[in-house]
């Protein structure tokens, strides 16, 4: 029976879709190790190197002179390699950043909405994103968009800090011709900043990892092995909408009692009797670099650091992860008030796990984790054999 052509091409790219990960994982990676790491001879090394070379995936370059001796060359992205686009749609404003093989995002434009309406947005964006395709109209592969709320398809379910609901996000690509075969890719953004921690950041050492995520409420993700659960439609990971709150308190959502309000920047408010923020995110920066912090301050901190506690605890008792890290602003929230923190976690974890927990570390991606995480994503896409097929067949 004859092979499908197209799979035919895709296998042809197998091996080349490995060397990209190896050279993804461990940046500035020699051939030799690499052949190493793939189980491959110095040959075929040199031979696959030299095919990516001409196809512009791979390059060699010098590496950072270190003594005397032969200099040493380390694999990367060509300067003439393809090209992934993230988008980072926030609360009150949305970034965009370019990254090549080496999945570093290089933010090349960002602006502020905060009065602005849906469709003022999405055209906004739609206008970038042309912009930027039409300088690079034979690099760009992808797009991956990152946004805080529910995802299923090309649709945004739910933008509870605007109050969008069943949002297509495919305007975003309105200024790229359909023949382009520019892939446009959605994820939560808290699902691809936990993405971001097990491939790059401070749980990339872990099989099963726990990744929470305060902005405007909390959400999160596990990963196993590398990869987010997403759940059935692309939901999964709303950790911030189970009823560990007040059942008197109606969230935006929809549901009442649920931990995001007892975990952000509109719980400091709350606990302070302040007004509910415009941007919770904004509003724990400025509380945290107040020159003086009184005495209803820090007990807003301490209560929003044990509701933060309390519940990492109890879905440590549900995942089971070798390691929870925190993004967004919850370690800032933890650091305000560790012992707090600390107190909350540890009572709240079953007693056979109160000997040796789970470590609880800060995110090493900050508040950049939804953005690796895109990356990631329309990496994982334009790396992988079918995709490495597409560019070559383009070029």
């Amino acid at each position: 029976m004859a092979q499908d052509p197209g799979q035919a091409a895709q296998m042809r790219w197998l091996g080349a879709s490995q060397l990209i990960g190896v050279v993804r994982s461990e940046p500035g990676i020699t051939r030799a190790v690499a052949a190493q790491r793939l189980g491959i001879g110095s040959g075929g090394a040199t031979e696959l190197v030299a095919r990516m070379r001409q196809t512009r995936l791979l390059d060699e370059t010098p590496a950072p002179a270190q003594g005397r001796g032969r200099p040493t060359t380390v694999l990367g992205p060509h300067a003439d390699g393809p090209l992934v686009l993230a988008a980072d749609l926030r609360a009150t404003d949305w970034r965009l950043a370019l990254a090549d093989i080496d999945g570093l995002p290089r933010v090349v434009a960002e602006a502020e909405y905060a009065e602005a309406d849906l469709y003022s947005v999405l055209t906004q964006l739609a206008d970038a994103i042309g912009g930027i395709y039409r300088r690079r109209p034979k690099r760009l592969r992808a797009i991956a968009v990152s946004a805080a709320g529910p995802i299923s398809g090309a649709r945004l379910g739910q933008f509870t800090p605007r109050g969008w609901n069943d949002v297509d996000l495919s305007a975003m690509t309105a200024k790229i011709p359909d023949r382009a075969g520019v892939q446009l890719l959605l994820g939560n953004d808290a699902t691809l900043a936990g993405l971001a921690e097990a491939r790059t950041g401070a749980a990339r050492s872990a099989a099963t990892a726990l990744y929470l995520m305060v902005a405007e409420g909390i959400g999160g993700a596990l990963v196993v092995n590398g990869e987010p659960l997403t759940g059935a439609h692309g939901a999964a990971g709303e950790y911030g909408h189970v009823p560990f709150g007040d059942p008197a308190l109606e969230c935006p959502c929809g549901a009442r009692g649920c931990w995001d309000l007892t975990v952000d920047g509109r719980a400091l408010a709350r606990h302070r009797a302040d007004a509910p923020p415009d941007d919770a995110v904004a509003y724990v920066h400025e509380l945290i670099h107040r020159p003086t912090r009184d005495k209803l301050t820090r007990r807003a901190f301490e209560a929003v650091a044990a509701s933060l506690g309390r519940g990492t605890g109890a879905y440590v008792n549900v995942h089971d992860p070798d390691v929870v890290t925190l993004g967004g602003v919850a370690a800032l929230l933890r650091a305000e008030a560790p012992e707090a923190f600390d107190d909350a976690y540890r009572n709240a974890l079953m007693a056979f796990r109160k000997g040796s927990p789970p470590p609880v570390r800060d995110a090493e991606h900050g508040e950049d984790g939804p953005l690796h995480g895109a990356v990631a994503l329309a990496l994982d896409h334009v790396t992988s054999p079918a995709g490495l097929a597409d560019w070559v067949g383009r070029h």
